[in-house]
């Protein structure tokens, strides 16, 4: 008998297609209403810290250089009141194999893979991390298939998309390219379905896992080199896999860093709109993964996400696109360090973050990523004005997505903006008695005081108010 392959009948069986594909069975961890096991989940995966080091260093991943930002630290402290400018740090993840952190994340999900016996992985994305499995999996000898959205319905692509799946072809990968909308989960769910291949999530927890050596490795190097832990790492936060990994990889080497998202503000643009889709210059790490994913995780790919960014962070900064290509620019003519976006997102925000800070503080920007044509200034500023967006100097504040990209005419001009993390906390609360429409019990009550780093008061007073 045939299968329904209407997109009524794959979402359908989406959860059988899943739960083949991720090699994990999720609902041993349910409670079977709001709450369940994440510790357990993520316990499960089946990796420690040191384990996941020996896969990482067998395939060309971790231990990568921290760098001190020297003339950008000089320049903040020009900007700063005296006494104030912390000191600037790096964590160059462009030394990974496949040019990003992502690589830490593909490299225990490729592993797991191959060691479960799959012949191939496919993964969703338009972002680094298609190149990471792709590295991973021409690594370990498994097919490797990653499907993008790319194309607004005009077949105008972004850039940075394009670049990228040449990268992922060229790692021996097949990209399946698509439209925005709905049709991309749906062909991942076929693709899936009919080649019988593992599901190379981003946020699976053998992914976060991978994540955790990166948080690991700083609070080490940083002990070793400057005798301490760093008082500020800032994370390029879009899904939230970055943000959940890191903090837990801090947390691991008893580290008590302050934890801070950054993400360029997109306000304004809906990520699934075709005729919003090229107004962005910011392809991730923007507010349309940032926000949503923080405040309801499990619309991800996987029954439950093992990216839960909500639990570890203490502050979300949001900044301009403008003022990260400044950024970007400042660093390769100031520090000879050419980098993209991704992780420049967060460099901006430290920038203006360390003038808050003493001078005698150290603040780290924990990933880099490489750099090429599509990721560069010029090809990115050229794509905005071909899509009607106006590019000039001024003060980043009057920015508005989709409409220009103000450029600082003075580098004191850049600067964060406080996200309402409490009103996210209040979200997420809202949107776990929306899903799951149950009357809350002590557990849920408990587990969302987890989720949302609070207090079982707070919860209890949240849903109150919304009652």
């Amino acid at each position: 008998m045939s299968r329904d392959m209407s997109y009524e009948g794959v979402m359908a069986r989406r959860a059988e297609i899943m739960k083949k594909a991720a090699g994990l069975d999720f609902s041993v961890f349910e409670s079977g209403s709001i709450a369940f096991d994440y510790e357990r989940m993520m316990k499960e995966a089946g990796f420690t810290i040191e384990e996941i080091q020996k896969i990482q260093s067998e395939h060309g991943v971790g231990n990568t250089p921290v760098l001190e930002l020297r003339n950008l630290t000089a320049l903040a402290r020009k900007l700063a009141p005296k006494g104030k400018g912390a000191r600037i740090f790096i964590k160059d993840e462009a030394a990974n194999a496949s040019g990003s952190f992502k690589a830490r994340r593909a490299a225990t999900a490729v592993y797991q893979a191959k060691k479960l016996g799959y012949k191939g992985v496919v993964t969703a994305t338009s972002g680094n991390y298609g190149a990471a499995v792709a590295s991973q999996a021409a690594m370990h000898g498994l097919k490797c298939i990653v499907v993008q959205e790319c194309y607004d319905s005009r077949g105008v692509g972004q850039p940075e998309i394009i670049e990228k799946a040449r990268k992922c072809e060229a790692l021996g990968a097949e990209v399946v390219q698509l439209s925005v909308g709905p049709e991309l989960f749906y062909t991942f769910l076929t693709i899936l379905e009919e080649t019988g291949y593992f599901n190379a999530s981003l946020y699976t927890p053998f992914a976060i896992a991978g994540v955790e050596t990166l948080g690991y490795e700083i609070a080490m190097q940083f002990r070793e080199k400057y005798g301490r832990d760093p008082d500020a790492v800032v994370v390029t936060n879009a899904g939230g896999g970055n943000l959940t990994g890191t903090a837990r990889g801090l947390r691991k080497a008893g580290a008590q860093t302050k934890i801070i998202a950054a993400s360029v503000d997109l306000t304004g643009l809906h990520m699934a709109s075709d005729t919003q889709f090229n107004k962005k210059s910011f392809t991730t790490g923007h507010t349309g993964f940032g926000m949503p994913f923080s405040t309801w995780p499990d619309r991800s790919d996987v029954p439950r996400s093992a990216a839960r960014p909500l639990r570890y962070l203490e502050r979300y900064l949001t900044v301009h696109q403008g003022e990260v290509f400044y950024i970007t620019e400042a660093l390769a003519t100031l520090e000879g360090l050419e980098k993209g976006p991704a992780g420049n997102t967060a460099l901006t925000a430290a920038f203006a973050l360390a003038q808050e800070m003493d001078e005698d503080q150290m603040i780290v920007v924990q990933e880099t990523e490489y750099t090429g044509a599509g990721k560069h200034v010029q090809p990115q500023l050229s794509f905005a004005r071909e899509n009607g967006i106006e590019i000039k100097f001024g003060d980043p504040k009057d920015e508005i997505p989709g409409k220009n990209i103000i450029l600082p005419s003075h580098p004191s001009l850049i600067k964060v903006n406080d996200a309402d993390v409490v009103r996210m906390r209040k979200s997420l609360i809202k949107n776990a008695l929306a899903n799951y429409n149950v009357e809350p019990t002590e557990e849920d009550i408990k587990f969302l005081a987890e989720e949302t780093n609070s207090t079982v008061e707070f919860v209890k007073e949240t849903i109150a108010s919304l009652k």
